[in-house]
């Protein structure tokens, strides 16, 4: 490919042939100068996808880091709970183990983007154990499927658990939204940057790209370089479209870093599962912010692409070695219409873009739910009421707000002067049967060693 470094009078002939460059004095052909233009538009893509990579590959390993980091933290904390239970209470602990397993299954299906609600998860969850304790606390009675269907209904007035169930759902629900949320963001970042960094220039793009890295060397200017501003300005036009996404690329970011912030203070799981370290994540969001406004002057700072401003006599200006006399055009599609470099068709924003652009908005909207802890069904009862009244709520006949059992008895013993010790004993096992089912569930709230 001809680099017109010495020109000689048979080197340089008119250029009237000439598309894009100046119809001077030229040392290229029109095939040469077809060459040229491709090679421009590769290293414009080059250039683009050598900063949109580094971005991309810094959300793609945060992500996978994150991800593989809260995975660990579920397994080791069903691992951690089921030996430490079964070394503890053994066979009658593994009799009722499948709760856990139950409830850890669907943990992970919430977090994986499967279709479960937190709170209703929670509620049947507390509702199971409630019918297994009436069991297990009085195995000489026999409780029908309709009891139990009652008692579970009630579970929220009857509270026979107290207020562990409502703040334990508050808790891992406003944890488990946020940090969901967070990876899904990650993941989101990394998608957006894969698909607008792949940039195909518009012809007249394609043209203005070729004016500016390789017209010079048809005038034998091969070591001068195109001045700053106007390297600035042919980006700007070129990358127009990928400006439009600022806005909604800045409102993601900054809503990123208000769930960040969220995971590292009351939404962090401390009284269920280790706090998730995300100040690596929190200084990468921050270096990420207008990324696509800055992209073009990052690419021009390159020393390959632009000389710096101090060399502002020493550059090529589109059709000299000279001063470039425009201004910088301002970010934005709208604003290319005064590009004197690019002519860009400001009516016909970039489909892809947009599309974009709507993710972006989505996961920001998402992002503000999971600061305030809600999922999308899920309603913040944090400054709601205790729910106590002056009514049980129970008025089905076969269901006691006492817990008087209306079941029939499997073993009654006719002698009513039972042996006094005999009795305390019975009562001290049912007694230690719920402690210890109790206990296991305050253990998910307290329990501490699972790093």
């Amino acid at each position: 490919m001809c680099r017109c470094i010495n020109f000689s009078p048979f080197d340089v002939f008119s250029g009237d042939h000439l598309k894009v460059c100046p119809q001077g004095y030229t040392c290229c052909s029109q095939e040469m100068e077809e060459k040229y233009s491709q090679q421009s538009k590769h290293d414009f893509r080059n250039a683009v996808v050598e900063l949109s990579n580094s971005l991309q590959a810094t959300f793609s390993s945060r992500y996978k880091k994150f991800d593989e980091f809260f995975r660990e933290l579920l397994e080791n904390a069903e691992k951690s709970l089921n030996d430490m239970f079964v070394r503890t209470y053994g066979l009658l602990y593994m009799q009722n183990s499948e709760m856990f397993k139950d409830l850890f299954v669907e943990l992970k299906r919430y977090y994986t983007g499967g279709n479960v609600n937190l709170e209703e998860m929670l509620n049947d969850f507390w509702a199971r154990l409630l019918e297994r304790m009436f069991r297990l606390v009085n195995p000489q009675y026999h409780f029908s499927d309709e009891y139990l269907e009652c008692v579970s209904k009630y579970t929220e007035q009857l509270k026979p658990f107290g207020d562990v169930p409502r703040k334990l759902k508050l808790q891992v629900t406003r944890a488990f939204v946020a940090a969901r949320t967070f990876a899904q963001g990650l993941a989101v970042a990394r998608d957006v940057i894969a698909k607008v960094s792949a940039v195909n220039p518009t012809p007249q793009g394609v043209q203005a790209l070729l004016k500016m890295m390789y017209c010079p060397y048809c005038r034998g200017l091969v070591a001068v370089k195109p001045c700053y501003n106007y390297c600035f300005n042919v980006m700007r036009g070129c990358l127009a479209n990928q400006g439009e996404l600022d806005t909604e690329w800045n409102n993601f970011i900054d809503s990123m870093l208000m769930v960040a912030e969220r995971l590292e203070g009351p939404f962090n799981i401390e009284s269920v599962m280790d706090p998730i370290d995300v100040t690596d994540v929190k200084e990468k969001l921050k270096q990420a912010k207008k990324f696509w406004s800055s992209l073009p002057s990052n690419i021009c700072n390159n020393e390959k692409m632009a000389v710096g401003n101090v060399n502002e006599e020493e550059c090529w200006n589109g059709s000299d070695k000279s001063r470039y006399v425009f201004a910088v055009t301002a970010n934005g599609l709208a604003n290319q219409a005064n590009n004197p470099e690019v002519v860009v068709d400001t009516s016909k924003p970039d489909l892809v873009i947009r599309r974009q652009i709507v993710a972006l908005r989505v996961m920001t909207n998402k992002m503000k739910n999971a600061y305030n802890g809600n999922d999308v069904d899920f309603i913040d009862i944090s400054d709601e009421g205790s729910g106590e009244g002056s009514g049980s709520g129970c008025e089905m006949p076969q269901c006691s707000p006492e817990f008087v059992f209306n079941a029939t008895e499997v073993t009654r013993n006719t002698n009513n002067k039972m042996d006094k010790k005999a009795s305390d004993s019975a009562a001290s096992t049912s007694l230690s049967k719920v402690v210890l089912l109790f206990s296991i569930f305050l253990c998910l709230i307290g329990q501490r060693q699972w790093r």
